[in-house]
């Protein structure tokens, strides 16, 4: 038994930052049908990834995400 075995991956709102591995990683279990990812990379330039090719389907995920953001309790 390790000393990680214990620890339990809180899976509720914060005010901290999380590692982008951590999310990618529980994204990638997670067996999403579609996805969007954007970020920054390390040297601050924009990135933009979408599985979907439908720009309406993917604004539409994004609208989705932002109405489930502004509803979020701070």
């Amino acid at each position: 038994m390790s000393e990680t075995d214990n620890i339990v991956e809180f899976d509720g709102i914060t005010s901290l930052d999380i590692p982008p591995p951590r999310i990618l990683a529980k994204a990638a279990g997670a067996k999403l049908e579609s996805v969007v990812v954007i970020g920054f990379r390390e040297d601050g330039n924009f990135y933009f990834a979408s599985s979907g090719a439908d720009g309406g389907d993917v604004l539409w995920l994004l609208e989705l995400a932002k109405k489930q953001l502004l509803e979020t309790s701070p």
